[in-house]
């Protein structure tokens, strides 16, 4: 994918299973290890943009919850903190590496056609500047995600990449890809190494939501996937458990399920 010395610009979202343990709290280890690629990435002359979950979940972590809340003011509240908690550990990790970050909050209403170019001139400046964006939905006063449950941020991750004029995106998850079958209940599930085109039955293959401390699903990364094809550049789902598959991804070699773009 980058042979030749050949600059990429990727947008890498983390899921929240990604990040967190099943209790809500940072999973150290594994954030580290991806920082850590993520920053090799970068230092590899590529322009890395992040789209993070986590908010909601390390929100919860911090003020002591052990379920999600039900009410919308509540989660509010959770993914207020939780914004703070997470931009913290990437300012700090990444520091180690000699690198800034910067936070960029985003709501659907910023996306549209006659705002969105200030997004995309915010994105440039700070990418020239050799700085990682870390994007997030504005979760403390969006609410629409939160309310309705489904999680917006693989959705939101494909129209920066659009806005970004990205390369890639590349889709952290707590699964392999995509499967022919739910791989959680069915050992004899098959990974779908390449989509051309969502279908009907491409479709059919995803289940419901994720973790319990995520919103997200196979519908919200089909939905992306629909966007990152139809706009020119590809998307890779890969699991998140293992950071090394971004250098995968990168050296070309064969991982989760890519979906070509048209």
């Amino acid at each position: 994918m980058a042979e030749n010395g050949q600059k990429i610009r990727v947008v890498v979202k983390l899921g929240t299973s990604t990040l967190t343990h099943k209790t809500g709290r940072l999973n150290i280890r594994r954030v580290e290890k991806l920082v850590k690629v993520l920053a090799d990435i970068q230092n590899a002359g590529h322009e890395v943009i992040i789209v993070s979950s986590g908010a909601l979940g390390l929100g919860m972590a911090k003020l002591g919850l052990r379920e999600k809340p039900k009410d919308t003011p509540s989660k509010q509240a959770c993914a207020s903190v939780g914004q703070c908690e997470l931009m913290y550990m990437y300012d700090k990790q990444f520091s180690e590496y000699s690198l800034t970050v910067a936070q960029f909050l985003l709501t659907k209403y910023m996306l549209i056609e006659d705002r969105r170019k200030n997004v995309e001139n915010a994105l440039e400046c700070v990418i020239s500047k050799g700085v990682i964006p870390i994007v997030n939905e504005n979760d403390t006063v969006a609410i629409d995600e939160l309310e309705l449950e489904v999680g917006e941020n693989d959705s939101l991750a494909a129209c920066v990449a659009q806005i970004a004029k990205a390369d890639m995106l590349i889709i952290m998850s707590d699964i392999d890809g995509l499967y022919d079958k739910d791989p959680h209940e069915n050992k004899d599930a098959r990974l779908i190494p390449e989509v051309t085109e969502i279908t009907d039955e491409i479709k059919a293959l995803a289940g419901g939501a994720g973790t319990k401390l995520g919103t997200g699903g196979m519908v919200t990364k089909l939905n992306a996937a629909e966007i990152a094809m139809s706009s020119g550049f590809d998307m890779v789902i890969v699991n998140g458990r293992e950071p090394e598959n971004l250098y995968k991804i990168f050296d070309g070699v064969p991982v989760g399920t890519r979906f070509r773009a048209r």
